[in-house]
């Protein structure tokens, strides 16, 4: 398959902009207008993402089905949207009839036919993945317990969903409210599983966000919320596989950690051996260190080390900078594991400032989600951070 020819196809049609994007969506919601109901009231956001990370899948079709589970990931996500096999079709008409309008004589039946083959790849992978776990919920309805204004933008939501619900320390999930119907986002759980079920949610408000404010603002105990599967592989390792952890988390990036943190708690109880964990939690002022009062607590335990970085607060009197930096700066890193979470401005600067430092690339982890893979890169799934698309394909 000519991935060259796909790639540079797709960053032609990308010239367009909005444009291709409307008239994708214009062709998609004539041609299969019981498509419709599938996606948000209010698309002005969601259906840029959802055309880029459309043809930024494909495009990369060799390098994504040498790797599969995340395009598979994508299949067994999407059935929360109420995707079925019939609908794949529907996309890749409107994707193509898109690509056939914006390339014009650029679009050859030689193009068409290697367009055709890779979209084709990539939707017979997410139908096998959905058809594989049709025995498993495709959502899992839960209630909002308790809400706590930890700051200004964060407020801690403690949810219990209403059956089982099993997922590792570290892993993320999808939670769509009753508010914002349809745009589902990911959030962590910032503990570890519990006997009664519940977890915490740090839902820090973004702005320009379509959902973040009503969440962290306006749910209320009672209220009913939906939950995806969890997903993510980055965070979650055996405790024991590694001696030095460092943790590096930008606002509420903190929630995994916390998470993570907890579960070594949980099994040095059992094992006896906990890694030595440092800390590093960056906000920008100081009234956004809204754990502070844990984190410091818990830095009785010798194997744990915690320092808050403040960068745009010149009255704090610790630590100032930008977290990833800091966390790099004169330190020996030989023989550490990173995880980096945060925004992926904050990541992309914390990942440079590591490898930087000297820290190898492979010892560097982090997720991230609600993005499409970079066209044209080689690196395999697990090792690029692939973010998960939370709107269906």
């Amino acid at each position: 398959m000519n991935t060259d020819a796909l790639q540079a196809s797709w960053r032609y049609v990308e010239r367009a902009g909005d444009e291709a994007t409307q008239y994708f969506y214009a062709h998609l919601f004539l041609a299969h207008p019981e498509v419709r109901d599938m996606f948000p009231t209010r698309m002005t956001a969601q259906r840029a993402k959802f055309f880029a990370a459309l043809g930024r899948i494909v495009s990369n079709v060799e390098t994504l089905a040498a790797d599969s589970e995340f395009v598979a990931q994508l299949g067994r996500d999407h059935r929360r949207f109420g995707a079925v096999a019939a609908h794949y079709p529907a996309a890749g008409a409107s994707l193509l009839a898109t690509l056939a309008h914006f390339l014009g004589p650029r679009w050859t039946a030689e193009l068409a036919q290697t367009w055709t083959g890779a979209y084709q790849a990539v939707a017979g992978i997410m139908v096998e993945a959905a058809d594989r776990a049709a025995n498993t919920p495709a959502w899992w309805d839960a209630e909002i317990v308790s809400t706590e204004r930890r700051s200004i933008d964060v407020t801690v939501i403690t949810v219990r969903p209403l059956h089982e619900y099993p997922y590792e320390a570290g892993q993320s999930l999808a939670v769509e409210i009753p508010q914002r119907p349809r745009l589902w986002r990911y959030f962590t759980p910032a503990n570890a599983p519990r006997a009664d079920g519940t977890f915490d949610l740090h839902v820090q408000v973004v702005d320009g966000g379509e959902v973040s404010a009503t969440f962290a603002r306006t749910i209320r105990p009672g209220d009913q919320v939906r939950l995806g599967a969890p997903v993510g592989t980055a965070f979650v390792f055996p405790p024991q596989a590694v001696d030095n952890l460092l943790l590096i988390a930008g606002g509420s990036g903190l929630a995994p950690m916390r998470a993570i943190i907890e579960r070594i708690e949980q099994e040095s109880r059992h094992t006896g051996y906990t890694p030595r964990v440092q800390l590093f939690h960056g906000v920008r002022t100081t009234w956004d260190l809204y754990d502070h009062e844990a984190l410091t607590a818990l830095t009785e335990n010798p194997w744990f080390t915690y320092t808050p970085v403040v960068s745009e607060d010149p009255g704090f009197h610790g630590v100032q900078g930008m977290v990833g930096a800091v966390a790099a700066r004169g330190r020996d890193l030989t023989g550490c594991t990173a995880l980096v979470c945060g925004s992926p401005a904050m990541v992309a600067a914390t990942v440079a400032a590591l490898s930087a430092a000297g820290m190898p690339r492979h010892a560097i982890r982090y997720e991230t989600f609600g993005q499409a893979p970079a066209a044209g890169s080689a690196a395999p799934a697990a090792d690029r951070g692939f973010d998960k698309v939370d709107q269906w394909m």
